[in-house]
């Protein structure tokens, strides 16, 4: 008989905040899963699932095991641009980005109960926008320069703090954050950083992820 999975993972939009894992485009799930475990085992306290080039069956695959360790962890799991594939493993999110799809439609299919988040890159218009559509989070980004996206643009360090002001949800920055230098970002402003290079690609995943950790406990009041 097959294990069930453990119930969907509740968290308040309020409470997103530390080290928002983001996971590599890794095609062996087996090592997927190791990397994801230790970021888990170091603290990361939100998953989101993102690989653009897979095909539907290695993504489902893929989500499915990443869905269990999250559960395990009591760590919400977040799909990137698949509103079909978070509704059909029952994930706890959905994160888009400007060409991803509608926030509005977004969140009318996932209803009042799941995460959905927004990439608002370096435009606080975006992210009103995106509250109105029913956005729980906003991102922001390039923080810094990026391996992942080096052409993004660049997010001013002072977005942050207006954002988190102005808009009244979460704010999580994106974009080159290293634990050298997300610590000015975490001060300025940001509930959360959202970290795929740093984290996932560092000799000792997990810790690497308690050092991103540590920088909040460190956050100037």
């Amino acid at each position: 008989m097959s294990r069930a999975q453990p119930e969907t993972v509740l968290i308040a939009p309020g409470k997103i905040a530390g080290l928002y894992a983001i996971t590599p485009e890794e095609p062996d799930t087996e090592v997927l899963a190791r990397k994801v475990r230790a970021a888990l085992a170091g603290g990361a306290r939100l998953l989101q699932y993102r690989n653009k080039s897979a095909d539907p069956r290695l993504r489902h695959e893929q989500a499915m095991r990443l869905l269990a360790l999250c559960r395990a962890a009591s760590v919400p799991f977040i799909i990137n641009d698949d509103l079909a594939l978070a509704l059909a493993i029952d994930a706890e999110g959905l994160h888009l980005g400007r060409d991803d799809g509608e926030l509005a439609t977004a969140r009318a299919k996932l209803g009042p109960g799941k995460l959905l988040g927004a990439s608002c890159y370096d435009r606080m218009d975006l992210a009103v926008s995106a509250r109105a559509q029913g956005a729980d989070y906003v991102a922001f980004g390039g923080a810094f320069a990026s391996t992942t996206k080096p052409g993004a643009v660049r997010a001013p360090i002072s977005l942050y703090g207006e954002a988190k002001a102005r808009l009244g949800a979460p704010v999580v920055a994106i974009g080159g954050l290293t634990p050298e230098n997300a610590g000015m970002i975490v001060n300025a402003g940001a509930d959360a950083v959202a970290v795929i290079s740093a984290l996932f690609g560092a000799p000792d995943v997990e810790a690497a992820a308690r050092r991103f950790c540590g920088l909040f406990h460190q956050k100037k009041p």
